[in-house]
């Protein structure tokens, strides 16, 4: 079996090394095709010997969906033998999957597709003139990827008429992210709250109108409104310089900015409770992190990382804009913290990479056993 993973994320979101190293060392031969603005500086990316970064749009020709596509697809087919490849993995519906689906139909190579929050909350909302090409390259995917059942269930019910939706539904497989080894061979203790009445809660995450630390601010706010002392730590990129202004002034914020993983999981031990309640969130990478070191976590309903677990087994879900229900939920978890913090840290192992590209592995031989 030989793959091909089309993945323009790839440049920018490294994480995705972790599945092909997986992949490689478990003996599947695979290449991966970057697609990358002109104007990218691809120095010292490290993407592995398998990737193949190629300049081959501008920078504004992502204005015109169909023109920037169209050279990122004749690009394609001038660097590969595509009929070399059994199988292609799109890792997103629109961006990546068109140019799959665009293979299949020239030279018959079937491909599974993944969806990623810009499908859902970008491509479909807001570009009505692509919803028909989006269901269609559903349509003719041979598996559909999604990261958590809430994205499935949204996507389905909403934008695909009702005579394909069990089509689409049937062929659709729910297989998360994972995260870095360093956080599982490095988990935490169990964590434990001396005095339910201080409490110390984090983010981890670019401070933007997105990943809503406002909203997480004013929680805390009515927190301490009913006698709780609270601390409210947060890291990240300022990326939004007005909201992170309404912040830092605030007497319990702490602000620190981005840093590393090694200096990140001594945060993450010194703290409580993980709040993150984006309004937007393909997935979440910084939740199973956060677990790893017994962090219980307040994540957004209907968002990626929504039933990955039972609510209350690792944490709660919370209405993004709800600043009342992000405090009771706090609270909830206070409650029965000491068990909570234990499970999440024995839950962590779901987002281990090794298990992960087992569960695609499996999905890339079904599909090739059933030609």
């Amino acid at each position: 079996m030989k793959v091909l993973h089309i993945n323009s994320y790839y440049s920018t979101c490294k994480f995705y090394k972790n599945l092909y190293d997986r992949q490689k060392e478990s003996g599947l031969d695979i290449e991966v095709y970057v697609p990358v603005p002109t104007n990218f500086d691809t120095t010292g990316l490290n993407l592995g010997e398998y990737t193949t970064a190629r300049k081959n749009h501008g920078k504004y020709d992502r204005i015109i969906f169909h023109l920037k596509h169209r050279k990122i697809y004749n690009d394609i087919i001038k660097t590969y033998d595509i009929n070399d490849f059994t199988l292609l993995h799109a890792h997103s519906l629109f961006s990546n999957g068109y140019i799959a689906y665009k293979l299949k139909e020239n030279f018959n190579v079937p491909y599974i597709v993944a969806v990623r929050d810009t499908d859902v909350n970008l491509f479909f909302k807001y570009m009505i003139y692509l919803r028909k090409l989006g269901v269609e390259i559903l349509k003719q995917a041979d598996k559909v990827i999604f990261l958590s059942k809430p994205y499935r269930d949204f996507l389905v019910d909403k934008y695909i008429t009702d005579f394909l939706k069990k089509e689409i539904f049937n062929k659709s497989e729910i297989i998360p992210n994972g995260i870095d080894d360093f956080w599982l061979k490095n988990k935490g203790i169990p964590k434990k709250i001396n005095t339910q009445k201080r409490l110390k809660i984090l983010t981890v995450g670019v401070i933007n109108k997105r990943k809503n630390q406002l909203t997480t601010a004013k929680a805390i706010k009515k927190l301490q409104d009913k006698g709780y002392k609270v601390n409210y730590t947060v890291v990240g990129k300022v990326k939004d310089k007005k909201i992170f202004k309404q912040i830092k002034d605030l007497s319990y914020v702490q602000y620190v900015p981005h840093t590393s993983k090694e200096e990140l999981i001594n945060i993450y031990r010194a703290n409580d409770i993980f709040v993150l309640p984006s309004r937007t969130e393909t997935f979440g990478l910084v939740y199973p992190e956060a677990m790893s070191q017994g962090l219980p976590v307040i994540y957004t309903r209907g968002q990626g990382f929504d039933k990955q677990f039972e609510e209350g087994k690792v944490g709660y879900s919370v209405d993004s804009d709800d600043a009342e229900e992000i405090a009771d939920k706090i609270i909830d978890v206070v409650k029965d913290y000491n068990d909570i913090s234990s499970r999440c840290i024995k839950l962590a192992n779901r987002f281990d990479w090794d298990r992960i590209n087992e569960e695609y592995e499996r999905v890339y031989s079904n599909r090739i056993n059933k030609l």
